[in-house]
């Protein structure tokens, strides 16, 4: 299993990698270890990604920090924090190319879910202007964007 990327969690405070939670991303998964006398690691498989978002408070920015948050389709890890790591926007891309390409090698494709159920209107194209046929020809009532 190569390792693409990994890196400790860092204090908000200087950035320092003071702490016990090491994060590892390689082709396939993304593991999670917490811990120093008690250990736990936890095991994201990669196409389980759904939603990738980046946030970087003031303080964040100043340190050179960014948390990434992962929705997930994983039981255990149903949204994953990956929180206060250097050069967040490019992890985030490395993250989210990752997520597609292995999506594509095991020919798994997500759906919109909302509720529990599968949304038929965000799956095809939802309140963006398509037409009643899905053709994606916008319609000429829609225009008040």
């Amino acid at each position: 299993m190569k390792v693409i990327w990994t890196s400790k969690k860092r204090w908000l405070l200087f950035g320092l990698p003071w702490t016990f939670t090491r994060y590892t991303l390689t082709e396939e998964k993304f593991l999670l270890d917490i811990g120093f006398l008690n250990k736990r690691q936890e095991e994201i498989r990669l196409y389980r990604i759904l939603d990738l978002s980046l946030r970087r408070s003031f303080f964040q920015r100043m340190s050179g920090l960014g948390t990434i948050t992962c929705k997930t389709s994983d039981k255990s890890v149903p949204v994953l924090v990956i929180k206060n790591i250097k050069e967040s926007e490019r992890v985030k891309e490395l993250i989210s190319d990752l997520v597609e390409k292995e999506r594509v090698r095991k020919r798994v494709s997500s759906r919109e879910v909302v509720g529990g159920r599968f949304d038929e209107d965000a799956a095809h194209g939802g309140d963006y202007g398509f037409d009643a046929d899905f053709e994606g020809v916008p319609n000429d009532e829609d225009d008040d964007y």
